[in-house]
């Protein structure tokens, strides 16, 4: 199987190629530039170099959020374009949970984060067992103060993953002291890679009805709602 990876639900730009149970190919980034104009071009490139043709590919697999609403979208939009074109199957994995496969031989638990702006924070928890990363709390967006304070009720110590620690790692050393673990800088990179691994064998998903997972409305279309409502009571 030859499984095509692509997450663009933050600021690392990441593509990975899988043939088999070999990582033949990955590009990853982290900068602030536009998606929209250099994901193509990298799947491009990447798939040039490691000598595959997009009629190779045997599945799309793709970050699905949450993270930011524009990059979530782009990613999406790309992969169920490439799967519907190409006709075969396409996957969506957490984008959380690409971000806390990086923690895989962590003793206790794994609190993947990325920044939400005001105090929030997109998390989840995970754990392995023999192997298998487990879900311990599903995806969600809240303050990480609450966060904290949630995570001090664990016994076992934490690992925070993610680029975006350092906006918040001050309240996890107030409220958790040596509970918490931070990764090291090489591991805040979600992996492509990662990505495809967990998404190669999953189920697929109608590439018609596939939408991402923001958690939340993007502000923009929040506002207008809430204006739309405030009209109608008028």
């Amino acid at each position: 199987m030859k499984v095509l990876s692509i997450d663009t639900s933050n600021y690392a730009l990441g593509i990975a190629l899988l043939d088999g149970d070999q990582v033949i190919g990955e590009y990853i980034t982290n900068l602030k530039k536009n998606h929209s104009v250099r994901v193509m071009p990298a799947i491009e490139a990447l798939m040039k170099d490691c000598d595959m043709k997009p009629s190779d590919l045997s599945k799309i697999v793709v970050a699905k959020g949450p993270g930011s609403y524009t990059g979530v979208r782009i990613g999406v939009t790309i992969a169920k374009t490439l799967a519907w074109t190409l006709n075969i199957p396409l996957s969506g994995v957490s984008s959380l949970e690409v971000l806390a496969a990086s923690g895989r031989y962590f003793e206790g638990m794994i609190s993947p984060l990325f920044d939400a702006r005001r105090g929030q924070i997109y998390t989840s928890l995970y754990q392995f067992h023999n192997g298998k990363m487990v879900n311990q709390k599903k995806d969600q967006l809240l303050l990480s103060t609450d966060w904290a304070a949630q995570l001090k009720e664990q016994s076992e110590r934490i690992l925070f993953v993610g680029n975006d620690l350092p906006l918040h790692r001050s309240i996890f050393d107030e409220i958790l002291g040596s509970q918490a673990v931070y990764a090291e800088m090489t591991e805040q990179n979600p992996r492509p890679a990662e990505l495809a691994l967990l998404g190669k064998d999953k189920e697929a998903e109608d590439v018609h009805t596939f939408v991402p997972n923001y958690i939340r409305l993007a502000e923009a279309e929040a506002n207008w709602i809430k204006e739309n409502k405030e009209k109608a009571r008028k």
